[in-house]
């Protein structure tokens, strides 16, 4: 992706703002630049800023469980999330106003720590492209900040400068040119770090689809086309039951679960829902059916909706007019809805389709559900 050009700035540098990034801290402190300036505030502390990021990645870490550093390594930007998210009962969907405002006022010294923890090595390394007048040696990075501060402030054309080092307090001021460069053309500098980071992402979460919808909160979503397909497909056999509670659904109002949770998967693909009742639905909320007890319902409900579509004009045209929306992998549309199938090959068809991405929602922390008699829920790990 090509920045926008400057006659007087060096891109180049810029560019190469990501390079060597080993965790995700410089996207979000980037981020978190793009968010605050304008032109009237150039000057932010480091506390603003890491309050930004913990803003930033709170959905994506609380509602999908997205890893943001390596396996086996301990993020702090992840582990602060986590931990608000916790000890405090913020909800994944929590306003981003809410949380700033707790994270400006708590007096919890363990969120202290984070992110104290979080300004070790970020604000000073992330220009590291920009270093080409000055040296810092090895040690310099683990020394005393004002030291370090002192030295990089020597640099020409840097994005931003440090005041006085004042540890979470500690002030950055922007380059009046870097400024309204990043003023500018600031909708294609965050698009560009959000590709950045979708890539980050991937590498860190590889079995993890749809990353790059799941860095933050879905504007909408829209299942009403699904939800009219099965009360149809109900008024055409309302033998059919729910697979969880054996309920059956012509007698309720419907509601469409996803089998595995739409907090993981980040799409509503056809094969991977069905029909429950709204109170099931709730209950369930986005934790995982065990698989040797539902899956072989959802396949015996999911292959009467395929017999019908195959028999019936009404249910067939319904079909044909959600896939569009609701089947976007053309080679699944292929395999899963070809015609004249026996139900043990459906089934098998369905399994090799649902079951990889269930093992890896599961393998990514989602937790397993099994409703008791009264569909409350029950959790293990």
């Amino acid at each position: 992706m090509q920045l926008p050009y400057s006659d007087e700035l060096n891109i180049g540098y810029l560019s190469r703002l990501f390079d060597n990034t080993s965790n995700c801290y410089k996207f979000f402190w980037f981020q978190a630049i793009l968010r605050k300036v304008d032109e009237k505030h150039a000057s932010f502390s480091f506390g603003e800023l890491i309050n930004e990021m913990i803003a930033d990645a709170w959905y994506m870490v609380t509602e999908y469980h997205l890893r943001l550093g390596p396996l086996g390594v301990t993020d702090n930007l992840e582990e602060v999330v986590k931990y608000i998210h916790e000890k405090y009962g913020f909800m994944s969907s929590e306003k981003r106003e809410k949380i700033l405002s707790f994270l400006e006022n708590t007096e919890d010294k363990k969120i202290s720590k984070y992110k104290s923890d979080l300004t070790l090595n970020v604000p000073y390394r992330l220009q590291s492209p920009f270093y080409d007048e000055i040296t810092i040696q090895h040690n310099m990075w683990n020394g005393p900040k004002q030291s370090l501060i002192n030295e990089i402030n020597h640099q020409q054309r840097l994005m931003y400068y440090f005041q006085h080092y004042s540890r979470i307090d500690t002030g950055i001021e922007l380059d009046e040119l870097w400024q309204q460069y990043l003023i500018r053309h600031r909708e294609i500098l965050k698009g560009w770090t959000q590709l950045k980071l979708i890539q980050y992402l991937q590498n860190k979460n590889p079995s993890v689809p749809g990353i790059a919808d799941k860095i933050e909160p879905p504007i909408s979503r829209d299942i009403e086309r699904v939800r009219k397909y099965w009360k149809l497909i109900i008024k055409v056999d309302p033998s059919l039951r729910d697979i969880y509670g054996d309920i059956a659904l012509n007698d309720v109002s419907i509601s469409v679960d996803h089998f595995v949770p739409w907090q993981f998967v980040a799409h509503d693909e056809l094969w991977n829902l069905h029909p429950t009742t709204k109170e099931i639905n709730s209950s369930k909320n986005n934790m995982l059916p065990p698989w040797g007890k539902y899956f072989d319902p959802l396949g015996e409900l999911e292959y009467r909706a395929y017999e019908l579509k195959n028999t019936s004009e009404l249910v067939r045209h319904e079909f044909e007019k959600i896939a569009p929306y609701h089947l976007n992998n053309q080679e699944i549309k292929s395999q899963l809805y070809a015609e004249h199938l026996k139900k043990a090959e459906f089934k098998q068809r369905l399994d090799h389709i649902i079951r990889p991405v269930y093992e890896a929602a599961k393998n990514q922390g989602f937790k397993e559900w099994k409703p008791d008699e009264n569909h409350n829920i029950q959790q293990t790990c």
